[in-house]
């Protein structure tokens, strides 16, 4: 019979995810500082933010365990979110995440001055 998957984990000193146990998984997650990853503002509404989760999100299939996430809160974009295995995968993905929802910004102002050059032209 196959073993359960480890659920529970916390970061080594080189952001490398390692199986805990529940009580060792709580006490790592009570340290604030164990959880981000990346966090960026891009408007003073618009927030992109990646944090290590430590609870395997990966509830179906094989796989590494997914572990991280990055939420995009605010905006056209808010409640998006990506999941990662790695550390590593997670600071990319926090990169694309804040490239996409700058170009969405971008891209919203253009839309408002296009109007609002429109509506002057009237």
């Amino acid at each position: 019979m196959k073993s359960p998957r480890p659920r529970y984990y916390i970061l080594d000193a080189d952001n490398r995810p390692v199986a805990a146990d529940m009580i060792t998984w709580a006490r790592f997650w009570e340290a604030d500082q164990n959880r981000p990853v990346d966090s960026t503002d891009i408007t003073s509404e618009v927030h992109v933010s990646t944090v290590f989760i430590g609870i395997d999100m990966r509830h179906l299939g094989d796989g590494p365990p997914i572990l991280f996430e990055t939420m995009i809160f605010g905006g056209p974009l808010d409640q998006y979110q990506w999941r990662y295995s790695s550390w590593d995968d997670a600071i990319t993905g926090h990169k694309v995440a804040v490239r996409q929802a700058r170009e969405v910004h971008k891209n919203e102002i253009r839309h408002h001055q296009a109007a609002r050059t429109q509506n002057s032209d009237c």
